[in-house]
């Protein structure tokens, strides 16, 4: 439930820390704040967070390296991380280290707690599932476990690649669109040069190392992308 969500903001702009701590509390969450990325990544170390709302530019430890850390130590955690408007570096940069959004500053509050929700929602959907196993050629993917393998080989993935991995599970070998997975698996709405789907799907790749011969995520020009058993060639990510 929201009122039960526990929020981490890391910024190093304090006014903004005070303002996202007043609006966020009062739309049901708990927040704690903190301004610097060591003392983020001791705190996670010690308290549990439903989610964290993290800046790319941080005293101590940048976000990115709070980031990278995190997912290197398996922590689930969903990460929405905040970027520079237009940096599109740092957005494809943050995708690829693991986080499960981005959000560019500056940002209208309410959008930010749109983001959040659309997070949790599918962290929850994905808990609270009652199909819990799906089987697609080597992939077994289970939804109460929040666990994947291939071939029995565990695979460790952020809370958006499994989502945008069980949507092409549940349709596979039928295409998806690009808008389509950002809406069932991200939770809102594909923008205009939103490349956020296509970074997490070319994680989902490198991960996954499927066999090839067994099974491929394929692009589909202009379409979108399909989970297609028992191929004989590979599309490149």
């Amino acid at each position: 439930m929201e009122s039960e969500a526990r929020l981490l903001v890391v910024d190093d702009d304090r006014e903004l820390l005070q303002m996202l701590h007043e609006y966020l509390t009062r739309e049901g969450f708990s927040v704690d704040t903190v301004a610097d990325g060591q003392v983020a990544l001791d705190y996670l170390s010690e308290k549990s967070a439903d989610l964290v709302i993290l800046d790319v530019m941080l005293p101590g430890a940048s976000g990115f390296e709070v980031l990278q850390r995190l997912r290197a130590a398996a922590t689930p955690t969903p990460v929405l991380m905040l970027t520079a408007r237009g940096d599109d570096v740092d957005r494809i940069l943050g995708l690829e280290l693991g986080a499960d959004d981005y959000l560019a500053k500056p940002f209208n509050p309410r959008e930010l707690a749109a983001r959040v929700r659309a997070i949790m929602r599918r962290t929850s959907a994905g808990a609270n599932s009652s199909t819990n196993a799906l089987h697609a050629g080597p992939v077994v993917l289970d939804t109460a476990r929040m666990s994947v393998t291939v071939e029995g080989r565990s695979v460790q993935l952020t809370g958006a690649e499994f989502r945008i991995l069980e949507v092409l599970l549940r349709q596979a070998g039928k295409v998806v669109s690009r808008e389509q997975l950002t809406e069932q698996a991200l939770g809102r709405s594909l923008e205009l040069y939103d490349r956020s789907v296509d970074t997490h799907v070319s994680n989902l790749r490198r991960k996954l190392a499927l066999p090839v011969t067994q099974a491929e995520i394929r692009s589909i020009r202009g379409a979108g992308y399909v989970y297609v058993v028992g191929t004989s060639s590979n599309q490149p990510p």
